[in-house]
């Protein structure tokens, strides 16, 4: 990990900078990709599947043997702690229902908003190196209380060809029936387009790499509505000389062991903290069997010593990050100034693994600064708001001659004639 010793304000930009692609290659390979499965459908997603998930498919579809087979090839265990996830992330999302109130706004005018679920959602679940069977909870279950009729999931099948068992079952305990074999940006591409066997529909959300991020802000260039852009995961903790140095790397090494584009920064006022957190480090990245992937990680990514806590909080709503643990003593009063950030764990005793799995806050979160005005995924979501307006005369009496001279003042006469001769009637 990179050593950092008291940053001048003039170096902020470079030590919580991100270790991001080339964008302009980035877009232009995967505008290429979008293209493609655009005009060709499924052959071009078959193609790419081969290419880049290295499975020789016959369909897209999980087929019914897939989904009986699954049940039975999860352990028991298993089974259980998703179903405990799954009912803290509903009873977590439940709680966000929207509740309609109507407004007099002046008299004989009466506004109110009505939440209708998004017809037609996609979700995708990255596989990688890992199967994220606690991302279908995630995305899945929020879908499902907001009533979308519609919910197509895509995520990429293994070698053989099948999707990872845990990843139906949760499927299954979340209640999403229609999962496709598509991984990567031709997924994307498949939910946003539409091909033979996948269903286009109006709203993809989910995380991904640098090419899904990329995929997803482009489709939402031709009319697709996108959750955020969430890309490579990231964490930041803000420790004081309280912290617990073992619990301070484990957090660390569990982001960086999501990829090697994952990156992990420690913002610390305590000069031996620091020390003892970089050994704990590498003692237990030994341990780990991502050690590789998590070492790749670590190269991108910073122990930074700061003169104070007023540093440490400014460092980190200026980094934004997807996750923010603070261990610090005082962390109640730190987390109280914190403006910039996806999800936020407090305490010694609140690891981000607990708010990625079962604490029941959602684990698709903004990356890469998106924080500074994105929020995560949520039951808002899935949900559009419409507004309604109920005018009777007396109503539109009243406020008619405020609008006949703002339509006036804009000059849109017919704007103003609308109301005049309800006026006048």
């Amino acid at each position: 990990m990179i050593l950092i010793d008291y940053p001048d304000k003039s170096q902020w930009v470079s030590v919580i900078a991100r270790p991001l692609a080339d964008s302009k290659d980035l877009f232009a390979a995967v505008g290429g990709m979008l293209q493609r499965v655009k005009a060709e459908g499924d052959r071009a997603v078959l193609d790419y599947e081969r290419q880049f998930d290295c499975a020789s498919l016959d369909t897209l579809t999980v087929s019914d043997e897939e989904w009986s087979e699954a049940e039975k090839l999860v352990d028991g265990s298993l089974k259980e702690a998703i179903r405990v996830a799954a009912g803290n992330i509903r009873k977590f999302h439940s709680s966000q229902r929207f509740e309609s109130v109507r407004v007099e706004t002046s008299p004989g005018v009466t506004c109110w908003q009505k939440a209708v679920p998004i017809e037609k959602v996609g979700l995708y679940v990255p596989g990688g190196t890992a199967p994220l069977f606690s991302t279908v909870l995630m995305l899945a279950i929020p879908a499902k209380l907001a009533d979308c009729p519609d919910i197509v999931l895509c995520t990429p099948p293994q070698r053989n060809g099948k999707v990872h068992p845990a990843v139906l079952f949760a499927a299954s305990v979340a209640g999403v029936d229609h999962i496709y074999k598509v991984g990567g940006a031709q997924a994307i591409a498949a939910m946003a387009y539409g091909t033979e066997t996948v269903p286009q529909v109006y709203k993809i959300a989910g995380p991904g790499n640098q090419y899904v991020t990329a995929a997803k802000q482009l489709v939402s260039l031709e009319g697709v509505a996108i959750d955020m852009p969430a890309g490579p995961s990231e964490v930041a903790v803000i420790a004081d000389d309280e912290a617990n140095p073992s619990f301070v790397a484990a957090d660390l090494l569990s982001q960086a062991e999501h990829g090697p584009d994952s990156q992990a920064i420690l913002f610390t006022t305590s000069a031996q903290l620091r020390e003892k957190v970089q050994a704990e480090v590498m003692r237990q990245l030994e341990e780990l069997p991502r050690k590789d992937i998590a070492a790749r990680s670590l190269a991108n990514s910073r122990l930074v010593l700061l003169h104070d806590m007023e540093e440490a909080i400014a460092l980190s709503n200026a980094y934004a990050p997807e996750h923010l643990i603070i261990e610090t003593g005082d962390y109640e009063a730190v987390a109280a100034r914190i403006t910039n950030a996806g999800s936020v764990f407090l305490g010694h005793y609140a690891p981000e693994s607990a708010g990625d799995y079962a604490s029941g806050t959602n684990h698709t979160l903004p990356t890469n600064g998106y924080a500074r005005a994105y929020s995560g995924v949520n039951l808002d979501t899935f949900i559009r708001k419409i507004t309604f307006q109920e005018i009777s005369h007396q109503g539109i009496c009243h406020i008619g001659p405020a609008i006949e001279i703002l339509a006036a003042n804009e000059q849109l006469d017919a704007h103003k004639n609308a109301v005049t001769i309800r006026m006048r009637q």
